[in-house]
């Protein structure tokens, strides 16, 4: 299998971690690509028409894009269990909040990154990070007594939610007034598998 990845993407990270976590890693060539939202890489579109990372080639089937498809498909293949009967939903709102998160971050460095800058909204910028952090307000009051359960892809999809802020928008200072998830991702961070797949840029 190949997995289509480029830069720090949190996404992609997401895949990485998983990879780590039911012990794939290395049954997956990692390939990066170009995945600017105005010149995609060829390659990827041929892979995922949208344009978009992660995507997965597999050897016997479809290209799988979408974070959240990958990892349901490698935790399958591995049966670990990230995605528990038990408490299915809860554990798939938690991966799309991290997922919502994701999402908005990486559009506040489109804004700024692809746009001529007399033309970047800082209102538009606002109402991302605004997103966010309404996001960050219901993990803490809502979700830390599953976040301190057992491992599933919701921690993993909110750690690594957690670290493209830092990564990205440290300026932001997310953790402020939200001690116990600060706590709970600095514990999380400190896995092999999230130290294994730190962004270098």
């Amino acid at each position: 299998m190949k997995l289509l990845k480029a830069g720090p993407s949190p996404f992609v990270r997401k895949v990485l971690v998983t990879l780590h976590e039911t012990d794939q890693y290395d049954a997956v060539e990692q390939v990066q690509v170009t995945a600017s939202p105005l010149t995609p890489d060829p390659n990827l579109i041929a892979a995922n028409p949208v344009g978009k990372i992660p995507a997965l080639i597999r050897d016997d089937g479809p290209t799988l894009y979408d974070s959240r498809v990958i990892c349901r498909f490698l935790d399958h293949r591995a049966q670990t269990g990230l995605y528990p009967e038990i408490r299915q939903f809860d554990t798939l709102t938690l991966e799309a909040t991290a997922d919502g998160i994701m999402d908005a971050a990486v559009l506040i460095v489109y804004e700024e990154r692809f746009r001529p800058a007399d033309k970047v909204s800082m209102e538009w910028i606002e109402g991302q990070w605004a997103k966010v952090s309404r996001a960050l307000d219901a993990v803490s009051t809502r979700w830390m007594s599953h976040l301190h359960g057992r491992i599933d892809i919701g921690h993993i999809g909110m750690a690594c939610a957690l670290s493209y802020l830092d990564f990205r928008h440290d300026a932001r200072k997310w953790r402020t007034g939200r001690d116990a998830l600060a706590e709970w991702h600095a514990g999380f961070a400190a896995r092999p598998s999230m130290i294994a797949t730190e962004p270098d840029t």
